[in-house]
């Protein structure tokens, strides 16, 4: 049997390993198209730093692993996907054939429409080869000018400025992580950026870049700012091109069932370009963090090799986690589940300005939903947890609606109640 896998990143290593315990003699091919061995995007931040050299960012250390999982590592571009014949297209132009196949291919970063953002100095800070780039024009005292101040670009910042240069930041939305925090979060974060030297713009749009050196970027609001780098981070969307005209369905992310199957028997997704099934929110989401790749590319290397083998496919994803948790400069926020409420629902929130502190709680009927806070660390696994059990909080909504502080006595009165009461109904049942 053949097991190919497209994309070289978390998930597709740790299919790869869990395809290699399943199933000793298979054969298994991960496509990458980036030439240096499988690591962690979330780790670049912290070679741009200095912290790690690039083999710090290594998925694994030793760099002969895959190898000594007999996993035939392809450099390569996908051009399309093939169901009927079961064949890969790659820009090298060879084909590749698989029994089953796994799309890991991740995320790409969103190129913005803008005059002149292919310039010489403009770069985004996704790859590698990006990171190369940004450090040798990322020196102290560089000026420097970052498009986006959503999750990714908050990370970005956190090392430039860790690098000594001199940022500004330009949002087009109305505060800083958007689509993380409330206007009142938001706001707070941007205070507390700019109060340790950053410059933000937000509401404000990038409307061109002159090239040259300086690089000019005029703003919507009227300014031009002079850089000597400017770093694009207006997002990401997962990378799945290659699959139109596939028959494989795609919607923002390539549709999975609990099993990471697709529509299309054999074919499976997992990471930042798979859309799987969340049990807060009750829909399909595509949340690329670490974890869930993981989880999801654990679950989907086991049933390749069930589903190769005609065995029924056991391992299920149990759902899609939804976190977020940011370290902007010091200030850490968070933000779980259905963080903007759902209709009919009611909400709280506590705001201490001069400490630097917020908290907001969503909820629906007696469940505790989603919820954001900022300059809250204390009870971030109690939110959680309550979030992702979906806790059953009775009395409490209201304890929590007049005091949102007593989230940990809310925990245990509640969550550890239910524990007991569903033990006594196994005991019954028995």
């Amino acid at each position: 049997m053949h097991h190919v896998i497209i994309g070289g990143g978390p998930a597709g290593v740790i299919a790869a390993e869990t395809i290699r315990k399943q199933a000793p003699y298979d054969n298994i091919t991960i496509i990458s198209d980036e030439a240096v061995p499988a690591y962690s995007r979330m780790a670049i931040p912290y070679l741009l730093i200095g912290n790690v050299q690039e083999d710090g960012t290594y998925l694994r250390k030793n760099p002969d692993h895959l190898k000594s999982l007999h996993v035939n590592w392809v450099v390569a571009g996908v051009n399309k996907v093939e169901t009927a014949t079961k064949k890969i297209a790659l820009n090298s132009g060879i084909e590749v054939t698989f029994d089953t196949l796994l799309i890991a291919s991740g995320s790409h970063p969103i190129k913005p429409p803008i005059p002149g953002i292919d310039s010489k100095g403009v770069h985004t800070c996704w790859t590698m080869e990006d990171a190369r780039h940004i450090m040798v024009l990322a020196n102290k005292g560089s000026r420097v000018l970052q498009l986006g101040a959503g999750f990714i670009g908050c990370i970005i910042m956190e090392a430039l400025a860790a690098r000594g240069v001199k940022l500004s930041v330009v949002e087009m939305g109305d505060r800083m992580v958007p689509r993380m925090m409330g206007p009142t979060a938001g706001g707070m974060i941007r205070n507390w950026v700019q109060s340790k030297g950053v410059e933000v713009f937000t509401a404000t749009k990038v409307e061109s870049i002159e090239a040259g050196t300086p690089l000019k970027v005029k703003l919507s609001n009227g300014k031009t700012v002079e850089a000597d780098l400017v770093i694009s981070a207006a997002g990401v969307r997962p990378a799945i091109g290659f699959l139109k005209d596939s028959g494989i369905t795609c919607l923002l992310g390539v549709l999975t069932d609990a099993h990471l199957q697709t529509n299309v028997l054999g074919i499976f997704a997992a990471g930042d370009c798979a859309e799987a099934f969340d049990k807060v929110t009750g829909k399909t989401i595509v949340s690329a963090i670490q974890p869930n790749a993981a989880e999801q590319a654990r679950v989907a290397g086991m049933n390749m090799v069930a589903s190769s083998r005609g065995k029924a496919m056991q391992a299920e994803l149990k759902g899609v986690t939804q976190i977020n948790v940011l370290d902007t400069l010091g200030l850490i926020s968070t933000s779980f589940g259905d963080w903007q409420g759902q209709p009919g629902g009611e909400h709280v929130e506590l705001t201490d300005v001069k400490k630097g502190k917020h908290l907001s709680l969503q909820f629906k009927d007696d469940v505790l939903v989603g919820c954001n806070s900022v300059g809250w660390t204390e009870h971030v696994g109690v939110m959680r947890g309550l979030v992702e059990g979906k806790v059953k909080l009775g009395e409490w909504k209201n304890h929590l609606k007049a005091d949102p502080t007593k989230l940990m006595e809310a925990y245990i009165a509640s969550a550890q109640g239910q524990q007991k009461w569903a033990g006594a109904q196994d005991e019954r049942r028995r």
